[in-house]
């Protein structure tokens, strides 16, 4: 990769990519070696901005030799499982082995067409003229907080997953947590190894449950091989491996599932990579309850009509794109917010305007990344 640092870049009317994340930092790298000139926009001070704001023990769920962006393997210091500061100091990396362009303290707040061009209104009232955009502001935006009826009155301490960063605040503590993504499930056994007094699980739907690894095979690589393959198929090999891998929770207050894995993929739900729930379920250190349906005054009460007295709620409720206001009038989302098209296509009404970060398949989000971002050089190269 050194001798694309040489490249004469395209100086003319850049492509501007919004976002210091992975995503955008991969689409800014794979545009240079192709002798486009990229800039960053970076609305923090620094990139990884949203990995800096993660919980202290997160460690990516897919293995760092398949985690790596285009032009810039990993460390092979960082084990099989990198780390959240791992992931940092990678990035920062990334950006000076590359030589990024990166200008950080910039928000974009709208994107307009421009005949060919595309204008761009950043903070101070700063018009940025490019010939296209990469949109990668991230999956995990801006954190989803439900309504839930009582919530302003409620008299206990609440909080947004986002918030969360370890468990030393929580020693001692009754919690409450409401999601069992990966997320809730890795905050759960986070309070448990923390010291919380009781620590009890609010489930909606229940999950399905994978090994991250089985006998050494990672499931991130089993996701990449069924990609392609037909839904029902993967939904009976899925029920088959987790009968074998995964013990029966029903006891405990977490049964399988009724609905296909795949199934549940292919609707935006992902299976939780195991980290340490299923020993706590089993152990009674972890206790699955009903979904949380409303507060009222110093109670959360329970779908089952169940009234509990927890000192602490964390919400790990997910995330919006909030997308909208950046380009909603443009006709790119779908009904709930997503992009239309992400990776080298743009949307027909949109040409130049590409999206990248915003799909989380069973393959892993860095890898995906580096594929859209080739995708994306590829078809601005052209």
């Amino acid at each position: 990769m050194a001798a694309e640092k040489d490249i004469d870049l395209t100086n003319d009317r850049p492509v501007y990519v919004i976002g210091g994340g992975p995503g955008g930092l991969a689409a800014a790298a794979a545009l240079r070696a192709q002798g486009v000139r990229a800039v960053v926009l970076e609305k923090s001070e620094s990139v990884g901005a949203s990995w800096r704001r993660h919980y202290d023990r997160l460690h990516l769920h897919t293995t760092r030799r398949l985690s790596a962006l285009p032009g810039l393997a990993m460390p092979r210091s960082f084990g099989r499982w990198v780390s959240r500061d791992d992931v940092i100091r990678y990035l920062e990396k990334y950006a000076e082995f590359h030589e990024l362009e990166i200008v950080t303290g910039v928000e974009v707040s709208r994107i307009e067409p421009s005949g060919p061009d595309w204008v761009l209104h950043a903070t101070g009232g700063r018009g940025l003229t490019g010939r296209a955009v990469v949109v990668a502001t991230g999956y995990n935006h801006t954190p989803r907080l439900p309504d839930w009826p009582g919530r302003d009155a409620y008299t206990g301490e609440l909080l947004h997953a986002g918030e969360y960063r370890n468990a030393a605040p929580y020693a001692g503590k009754d919690v409450l947590v409401v999601g069992v993504g990966n997320t809730g499930a890795e905050i759960a056994v986070d309070l448990v190894e923390g010291g919380a007094a009781r620590v009890r699980l609010a489930v909606r739907t229940t999950p399905h449950i994978v090994r991250r690894s089985t006998a050494g095979w990672p499931a991130q690589r089993t996701g990449i091989l069924v990609r392609r393959l037909p839904v029902r198929l993967v939904d009976r090999a899925g029920e088959i491996m987790c009968k074998v891998s995964v013990p029966d929770l029903t006891e405990q207050g977490l049964p399988r599932p009724d609905t296909g894995l795949y199934s549940r993929v292919k609707q935006g739900a992902i299976p939780i990579q195991d980290v340490g729930l299923i020993d706590a379920v089993r152990a009674g250190k972890v206790e699955p309850v009903a979904a949380l349906e409303s507060f009222e005054d110093s109670k959360a009460v329970l779908a089952d009509g169940t009234r509990i007295s927890p000192d602490t709620v964390i919400a790990a409720t997910g995330y919006r794109r909030a997308l909208e206001g950046l380009v909603g009038h443009l006709g790119v989302l779908d009904e709930r917010g997503k992009p239309v098209t992400h990776g080298g296509r743009a949307a027909a009404q949109a040409p130049g305007l590409y999206f990248t970060g915003f799909t989380n398949p069973i393959s892993g989000m860095f890898r995906e990344m580096a594929l859209d971002a080739r995708k994306i050089a590829k078809s601005l190269a052209r």
